[in-house]
């Protein structure tokens, strides 16, 4: 009876709090962390029209593995030279991320997480832009299989440039190649940093917050946000679409989080809510946030994983 009470309290209390996700502007306490975030944020942009736009040198690949000769394999690997120059880009982004998304978890999750987000909205803004731009980096990474040809054939052919001491002018080399490799392999590479650097961050001493906080935080995040989209607190389906992906980053990183996941039935996250939200959402465009509770999470598949929720991804 506790634990429901508890379920019951914590999505009462979320739809108290009202995140102006339009007007948020930076208190003086949180402003220099903002500008931090901002400052890396503020490229997300440029990185995904660069991304929607990435065609690849398949072209240019097949005609010198096809048709091998000097003259193709040169042609070829001038072509994938600006791609692999772009895709470093994506992932030095990744890395930068990595270094500030520890602070923002700290900033809203230590002490009293439903008090942090209510009272620092500029930074829970923030950590919306976080999911928002690895959702839709994720979403576009994943069905374009140019982003995978084009680096498997750098890295094969990097090897023939050294032997022949063409490699002095590139940027790329082995040890960096290897680590993008690693990156770019997984399906949705941006939502792994975010999960894995959460988890390794939670494992340090004296890191500031616990794995409890955090969740308690992402908890509230998704169901705030779903709460806002629910009672249509904003005209702008921009926003509401902001607030979707915010609403689906939390509930992924939190089922990464728990020990027992978001989709058991004492999860503080109204997930049937949110599959709904996103089932139901009058404008469309959430067929990549579904994709993305499916295959994204780790606990769908769990045995205590409710039946009807597996019915609602299935």
């Amino acid at each position: 009876m506790g634990q429901l009470l508890n379920h019951l309290n914590h999505h009462h209390n979320a739809a108290q709090i009202f995140l102006d996700f339009d007007n948020a502007v930076p208190s003086p306490q949180e402003q220099d962390l903002w500008n931090q975030i901002h400052q890396v944020l503020q490229q997300g942009p440029a990185l995904l029209d660069k991304l929607r736009k990435y065609t690849g040198s398949d072209t240019w690949i097949r005609a010198a593995i096809t048709n091998p000769s000097p003259e193709n394999d040169e042609i070829a690997w001038n072509k994938v030279l600006p791609g692999v120059d772009q895709l470093q880009e994506f992932y030095d982004f990744s890395l930068h991320l990595e270094q500030l998304f520890p602070k923002l978890i700290v900033a809203l999750c230590k002490d009293d997480p439903r008090s942090n987000l209510g009272n620092q909205q500029a930074l829970a803004k923030q950590l919306g832009d976080v999911f928002d731009f690895v959702l839709r980096f994720d979403d576009a990474k994943m069905i374009n299989p140019a982003i995978q040809n084009d680096f498997s054939y750098y890295r094969r052919t990097l090897s023939r440039m050294k032997l022949a001491k063409k490699d002095a002018n590139i940027k790329v080399k082995d040890e960096l190649a290897n680590k993008m490799s690693l990156f770019f392999a997984y399906p949705t590479p941006m939502m792994k940093v975010l999960s894995e650097t959460t988890a390794k961050f939670l494992t340090t001493p004296n890191c500031g917050v616990t794995a409890e906080s955090v969740t308690i935080a992402l908890s509230y995040m998704a169901n705030i946000c779903l709460d806002m989209v629910e009672k249509h607190r904003f005209t702008s389906n921009e926003t509401n679409m902001f607030c979707l992906r915010a609403m689906t980053g939390a509930t992924i990183l939190y089922d990464h989080i728990a020990p027992t996941g978001v989709f058991t039935k004492r999860s503080p996250v109204n997930v049937r809510g949110v599959i709904q939200a996103l089932k139901t959402h009058p404008e469309g465009g959430t067929d990549g946030l579904i994709n993305a509770l499916r295959f994204t999470t780790l606990h769908l598949n769990d045995a205590d994983t409710p039946t009807q929720l597996k019915q609602l991804l299935a």
